[in-house]
């Protein structure tokens, strides 16, 4: 049987997030059933609610930062009991049979993901996400929470901890890099609080001073404000990775200035509007321009680990339901420290 649950969604583009009900399937062979306690929220909420990035599927109920309890398994469950503290990411499915699948690379599935929310899972049907009380989810699509961890400030980290964790681990930070942060926000805290734990040498560009008291605490051992022209002079070529996790649109070609030969920039922000670029800025210095996207269910459950055993939950505001509307407009306004997550017990 189907059940009905509680959640806030938005009717449609740009419009007001509101309390309503949705249907969670019934519970098949493989999968759980999880109570949800805490749902971060993304930027990438903002700007799929609002079509930011493409036309979206509504009404949208979004969240795919989620932990929980398992409330029920499915007779086929192997990896979970009843009460296990679980967790569930960017993406409900992928295809299972692609190369990328099968080397744990879901997220970059031939056939495409499905993602929590805004997708139609293999059924056809809505995918609903985590602004909810209950969402039912494949177990191999579902992440054990390490007892190190607490439950709401791990919501965050099956985003803005696998975004950052996934590039970082991928293009060796560590001992004897000098690593860059661009942005001090949801993923950049989380970005600094990982490149630290892995070894590196970690510097914050912000757009201004106010958040560098934060940044050093969080690991940082510098910070510069990237509205003072005197920080790109005085960084160029400075480091060995750059890590973008902004989501406007940025003058790439002084920020490959600050690389070092063979430096790797890489982008985990969605800015809505296309970027230039001047070829030349990465002919001269060998450098790379990558992207990067979340990170596969082996790799996720490793960052998680990770983060348990170094100490790292997410810097969070909780916030109830009612609130969501409000902490939207305060992420595009920057004024949040780190991340929103919703007490689902308000919903």
């Amino acid at each position: 049987m189907t059940t009905t649950v509680a959640a806030y969604a938005a009717p449609s583009a740009k419009a007001p997030l509101e309390r309503t009900t949705i249907e969670r399937r019934e519970v098949g062979e493989c999968d759980v059933l999880i109570d949800i306690k805490f749902t971060g929220i993304c930027h990438s909420d903002i700007h799929q609610a609002r079509d930011g990035w493409s036309e979206g599927i509504f009404p949208m109920v979004p969240g795919h930062e989620i932990t929980g309890l398992v409330e029920a398994v499915g007779s086929g469950v192997t990896k979970f009991a009843v009460g296990d503290r679980v967790g569930v990411g960017c993406l409900i499915d992928s295809c299972r049979e692609c190369e990328n699948c099968e080397a744990g690379l879901e997220q970059y599935c031939h056939k495409g993901p499905i993602g929590t929310y805004n997708a139609l899972d293999k059924n056809g049907e809505p995918a609903y996400g985590g602004y909810s009380e209950k969402i039912v989810v494949d177990e191999n699509y579902t992440f054990r929470i390490p007892d190190g961890l607490s439950l709401d400030v791990a919501a965050p980290l099956l985003c803005a901890g696998i975004t950052t964790y996934s590039p970082l681990k991928h293009w060796n930070a560590g001992p004897g890099k000098k690593v860059a942060i661009v942005g001090m926000g949801g993923l950049g805290h989380m970005g600094v609080k990982i490149a630290h734990a892995l070894g590196a040498e970690v510097t914050v560009l912000s757009q201004s001073l106010r958040k560098k008291e934060d940044g050093l605490k969080l690991g940082a051992s510098h910070y510069y404000a990237t509205s003072d022209e005197a920080t790109f002079t005085e960084l160029r070529g400075t480091f060995d990775i750059i890590l973008s996790t902004v989501s406007a649109p940025l003058n790439l070609d002084v920020y490959l200035s600050l690389l070092k030969t063979d430096g790797a920039f890489l982008n985990v922000g969605g800015p809505e509007e296309p970027v230039a670029l001047n070829l030349f800025s990465v002919m001269a210095g060998r450098k790379t321009l990558a992207g990067s996207g979340i990170g596969g269910i082996p790799e996720t459950q490793e960052m998680l680990d990770f983060c348990a055993e170094h100490g790292l939950g997410a810097e969070i505001e909780l916030i109830s339901a009612s609130e969501i509307n409000d902490a939207y407009e305060r992420v595009l306004a920057s004024d949040v420290r780190y991340r929103f997550v919703i007490d689902t017990a308000t919903i």
